[in-house]
């Protein structure tokens, strides 16, 4: 396994959580990395949310992300994470990490691996 992640679960609205994507030295250093997530009854699409260069010097957020998510990676012990803050239940959704060797603001086609997914699902 290239990507990891962890930290999905149920929690209620208005909660925070912290996604966590364990990656391989070779998948992760010198790559930039995006999360996106998919929502149930959303087909197959995967939505960006955020992303961060390799270095972590810039990141890039979907309008949607802007305020409540924070994406940082820490390159020393090849993690990257996504932390949610005041949860809705439309954030309901299986959250992917993703690296890539461009920098993505949006596309998915841009990235070269996948991780399989954590569900974080919120409800009262």
């Amino acid at each position: 396994v290239q990507l990891a992640e962890s930290g999905g679960g149920l929690v209620q609205p208005g909660d925070s959580l912290r996604l966590s994507c364990v990656a391989s030295e070779r998948v992760f250093s010198g790559y930039a990395m995006a999360w996106f997530r998919q929502s149930p009854g959303k087909g197959e699409e995967r939505e960006f949310v955020a992303s961060i260069t390799e270095t972590g010097g810039d990141t890039f957020y979907v309008d949607f992300a802007k305020g409540r998510f924070t994406i940082s990676r820490d390159n020393a012990k090849n993690m990257g994470y996504l932390q949610i803050d005041r949860l809705e239940p439309e954030d309901t959704a299986v959250y992917y990490c993703a690296t890539g060797r461009f920098f993505s603001t949006g596309r998915r086609d841009l990235m070269d691996y996948w991780g399989r997914g954590t569900l974080v699902t919120v409800s009262s």
